[in-house]
């Protein structure tokens, strides 16, 4: 997948897991766009271990791919990170 694709499938992804998963992460445009990338790389590789294809362009299976992925980053990085006192 292009690098153009792997950003608009990473802020769309991140964006979505970051209003499904309850807490505070990285935010911002950057935070979201990072965990979305990293997300869709983590579902890539959990798809394809449980039989299914990875993220392959801007379509609605690599956005559900890589929200799947930044869904599970996220939850692990809330478990892994401390929490901020305010």
């Amino acid at each position: 997948m292009s690098i153009i694709a792997w950003i608009v499938v990473g802020i769309v992804a991140g964006f979505l897991a970051k209003m499904v998963v309850p807490g505070e992460g990285p935010g911002g445009l950057i935070g979201d766009l990072i965990i979305g990338v990293v997300g869709a790389v983590i579902g890539g590789w959990i798809m394809s271990a449980v039989g299914y294809g990875g993220a392959q362009g801007i379509n609605l299976w690599s956005i559900i791919v890589a929200f799947i992925g930044a869904v599970v980053l996220l939850f692990v990085m809330r478990a892994v990170m401390p929490k901020r006192a305010l």
